[in-house]
């Protein structure tokens, strides 16, 4: 899943990048509220994760602005503050939930995955695609039973392509959702990635293949025969 996180104090917003990433998450940062609207407007973000006290614009004005456009990507608020009445603003703006610093990572984390998972209309972590089983919230991956091994990108690929299940996904938008802004993916990392992929799901030699490619749109996975 790919995250924006907009907190203007750099060493926190470094320190939580790290460990969302180390959680399997490609993270883009910013410090300034009126470059993080541009990056929310830009791309599609599973969660966002925003401070309210911000440079360039605060974090009420990008939620309000963002709402206005239409963006109904969910919004976690971090905030110095836990006044009722600042709850109660930020919610009425379009806010999604709050978290009120000082916070332990783990509680972040377990956040951000409630809200991805409202965002795909899913209330269990488990996504299940014929016999291949995916928790999204325990970071582990069954196929007929058996663990499957993947490294985070692939796990990350692996649950965005569960998340779209039976739609064909194009390489642009694994390479926009997977890669991070710090990543320069090459023009083959995608059919790499996929390739890999696929071996590490076939578990034996009975296994039905799972990704199927559309040739000039892309990839679906799906239990069905392609």
């Amino acid at each position: 899943m790919k995250l924006l996180l907009v907190e203007d104090s750099e060493g926190l917003r470094r320190a939580v990048a790290k460990a969302l990433r180390t959680s399997g998450f490609a993270v883009d940062e910013t410090g300034d509220g009126q470059e993080g609207l541009w990056m929310a407007l830009e791309h599609d973000y599973d969660v966002i994760i925003l401070d309210i006290m911000l440079p360039g614009l605060d974090g009420h004005e990008v939620l309000k602005k963002l709402r206005e456009a239409n963006n109904e990507s969910p919004v976690l608020f971090l905030t110095a503050k836990d006044s009722i009445e600042d709850r109660v603003t930020g919610l009425r703006l379009g806010a999604d939930d709050y978290l009120v610093k000082s916070f332990a990572i783990e509680e972040l984390i377990a956040r951000v995955e409630a809200l991805a998972r409202r965002k795909y209309q899913n209330r269990s972590p488990k996504l299940v695609v014929g016999d291949l089983v995916l928790d999204m919230s325990a970071k582990t991956v069954k196929r007929a039973g058996q663990d499957v091994a993947l490294s985070s990108q692939l796990f990350s690929l692996l649950e965005y392509l569960m998340l779209h299940a039976d739609s064909v996904i194009s390489r642009t938008q694994i390479e926009q959702h997977i890669y991070d802004e710090h990543a320069s993916p090459m023009s083959n990392v995608v059919d790499t990635a996929i390739c890999a992929l696929r071996k590490a799901i076939t578990v034996s030699k009975n296994s039905v293949v799972l990704i199927h490619t559309r040739r000039g749109m892309g990839y679906v996975l799906s239990a069905e025969k392609s």
